[in-house]
């Protein structure tokens, strides 16, 4: 699909400048001066010659074909050279110009017309507003960046041509190698998933990074990175993480909700590796592109010196990674050569006084162990080092084996020139031990991921038709959120064990209700406009007879009434005491992006402190509710902890995806929490305590 943008067999640059310094003078230099061996049209009506080549006074004039138009105009005039684009059939832009959707709402205007009259002339771009594109391979530097890039392994897109300047910056000085380089500007036509799949199709590219901002269709991202990824590793940088949204959350769902929530859920699910810094990218990049990923997560480290060792292994518990004991055999092989001194075990030191023999020996002995999965070396550079014969040791034995070695040869004056050769070789080094971790731990992961069976979607029949008629009818009525009765009934048309609840208007009939139910009971407060009930003082528990009951009817309606004079008080529920289990939280919440998401976490009323919690895309997998469980701090306490009986950790993974369902049943959720939540001993099922909808929308 973009394979003009990638090996055009000739580029028209459209505003190329005989004035340096210009946009379209670098333009026009950078396609001259790295060797690109197509033809170049300048298109310039005041210019007969710019650097060398013939100029035209416009696309029409050209006399051959041409696969690929840089354009570098006026943005007023962007939109009439598309239209020579697809007159003369040139089906690939790059549209360098800004002053589009990024400049207010003429921009926009003027962004959309570039859409309308790129599609109308069969013209796909990449832009505006963007630095350009590079690839390595055919030779093309179609930017006006300054500098090309090494040929190597790494395919980076960019939503900020700043960034790529930067990433560009950092890149060049340690030779590391890029297959194509491109800023994607304000993704008014091709998008990141467009360049994700090209990449992946591309067979110089061996991992993709990625700078995003945001994504226009957030389901499609998804559906494609889940793709790519199983094919090449996918790294994404992903910036404006803030929850600006959330002020305007009503549930704690949506509260705790965000951009980076639904970001992390979205990577997580579809296979997609997040880095949180600009150093983490380049990190996993370099461990990707140059090392083969490890089988397991058994990890040896191998050092010089006991602190670096000591930091390295914190770091690996902190992680997914594995510290484990070499074989016996190894040890005692390892005894052999190292000094009596030395370590022999997990981490390895070999100390001090160590050349670049000892390392030799050290990792060609470790390497016998078919258990470790990959391997870490680390250096510090003592007077009796020789760092350029160490390196050389090590690039030696990776270039022959199939298991991942990183290093970290720290400090930077003495290390620098081996640093250059363990890479120039497909050795990353990195500067600290703690990164040599993270990079090995993400290869770790995606080797999960890749690996990982399809995932199971369990079959649920007949809910939805049991509760169609409560959602029909509060959109007839416009509802915001549905009343509590409605609510149980939802819940119970989905199966979920609520308690025994009963409506009263006046005290009597709160009294006649307990009766019913029988003592002790709880009492909420009835109102559409108080959300949170406990924190209006809207709740009363363990009501064990009838003075109880009374009292407690007047004293929740009466503090409601002096804290929100203007709401409407409808009554009080009166419900079964449930005793016993522990409180968990799981809701529904609706991102602009990626549509609804389901939460879990610790419930009752500090999940908003504590913040204990897990968010997926719906719809959720049996994997997926298994996960997110497992992955909250507070899981241990659901397995039981000192004697304990464990939870029923079934049930609510079954609530969850039942939740999940649900979501996808009624499109017009817009939040909801099940809050708490109480879950009981294993085998004994979850009961919904409290429950609140809101929902709108489609």
């Amino acid at each position: 699909m973009l394979d003009n943008f990638f090996n055009p067999n000739s580029i028209a640059v459209v505003g190329a400048s005989r004035t340096p310094g210009k946009v379209g003078y670098d333009i026009l230099k950078n396609i001259n001066q790295y060797g690109y061996p197509g033809m170049v049209y300048p298109i310039n009506p005041g210019a007969s010659e710019i650097l060398g080549k013939k100029a035209y006074p416009s696309l029409i004039g050209v006399p051959g074909k041409i696969d690929l138009a840089v354009i570098v105009v006026p943005s007023k005039d962007v939109i009439e050279v598309i239209g020579q684009c697809g007159t003369k059939k040139i089906d690939s832009a790059i549209v360098i110009t800004a002053g589009f959707k990024e400049s207010g709402i003429e921009g926009s205007k003027l962004e959309n017309e570039l859409i309308r009259k790129a599609k109308e002339s069969g013209v796909r771009f990449i832009g505006p507003n963007c630095l350009g594109m590079i690839d390595t391979h055919s030779k093309v530097n179609a930017s006006f960046a300054a500098g090309m890039p090494a040929r190597g392994g790494i395919g980076f897109f960019s939503q900020s041509g700043a960034l790529c300047l930067a990433v560009l910056d950092r890149a060049l000085p340690d030779e590391i190698g890029f297959s194509k380089f491109i800023s994607m500007g304000n993704k008014a036509d091709i998008s990141d998933t467009d360049i994700m799949l090209a990449l992946a199709e591309d067979e110089n590219t061996k991992v993709i990074l990625g700078y995003i901002e945001g994504v226009g269709d957030g389901r499609k991202f998804m559906e494609v990175a889940k793709e790519v990824t199983k094919k090449k590793p996918v790294i994404i940088l992903k910036s404006g993480i803030t929850s600006s949204g959330a002020k305007a959350a009503s549930s704690h769902t949506g509260a705790l909700a965000g951009r980076e929530a639904a970001f992390d859920a979205a990577f997580r699910q579809s296979g997609v590796i997040r880095a949180h810094t600009i150093n983490e990218l380049f990190n996993f990049a370099l461990a990707f592109a140059n090392q083969p990923l490890p089988q397991g997560p058994n990890v040896v480290i191998i050092t010089n010196s006991g602190g670096p060792g000591i930091l390295a292994a914190d770091a690996c518990d902190k992680s997914d990674l594995k510290i484990v004991s070499p074989h016996k055999d190894v040890v005692d092989e390892l005894r052999t050569f190292l000094p009596t001194a030395a370590s022999f075990y997990n981490p390895i030191d070999i100390l001090g006084d160590s050349g670049a023999d000892r390392y030799e020996k050290a990792l060609t002995t470790v390497l016998k162990d078919e258990k470790m999965h990959g391997i870490i070396v680390l250096l510090t550079p003592t007077a009796v080092v020789d760092v350029d014969e160490t390196a050389m040791a090590v690039v030696n034995i990776a270039g022959n084996t199939d298991r991942p070695i990183l290093t970290s040869f720290m400090g930077k004056q003495r290390i620098g020139s081996g640093a250059k050769t363990l890479l120039r070789y497909n050795v990353p080094n990195y500067s600290y031990p703690e990164e040599a971790v993270s990079s090995m731990n993400a290869m770790y992961h995606y080797r999960v991921w890749i690996n990982r069976p399809e995932k199971t979607y369990p079959q649920f029949h007949d809910l939805k038709s049991k509760a169609i008629h409560i959602f029909e009818k509060a959109a007839e009525e416009n509802k915001e959120r549905l009343t509590d009765s409605e609510v149980h009934d939802v819940l119970t048309a989905y199966g979920f064990t609520v308690p025994r609840s009963l409506f009263a208007r006046t005290s009597e009939e709160a009294v006649a209700a307990a009766r019913g139910i029988g003592y002790p009971v709880v009492m909420k407060i009835v109102s559409p406009q108080v959300i949170h009930k406990s924190d209006m003082g809207g709740v009363k528990v363990g009501l064990d007879s009838k003075k109880a009951v009374e009292n407690a009817f007047f004293d929740i309606t009466t503090r409601v009434r002096n804290i929100m004079p203007a709401a409407q008080i409808y009554g009080v529920m009166v419900q079964e005491m449930i005793r016993g289990g522990k409180e968990v939280i799981m809701g529904i919440t609706k991102d602009a992006q990626f549509g609804h998401m389901v939460m879990f976490g610790l419930g009752g009323i500090y999940v908003e402190v504590l913040k204990d919690i897990a968010f997926r895309i719906t719809p959720l997998s049996q994997e997926d509710a298994h996960e997110m469980i497992r992955e909250t701090k507070t899981f241990p306490l659901l397995r039981g902890v000192r004697g304990e009986a464990e939870a029923d950790i079934e049930a609510i993974e079954k609530s969850l995806l039942t939740l999940s369902r649900m979501a996808m049943d009624f499109p017009r959720i817009i939040e909801a929490d099940i809050n708490p939540l109480l879950v009981r001993k294993r085998g004994e099922g979850v009961v919904a305590i409290d429950a609140r909808f809101a929902i709108g929308g489609e």
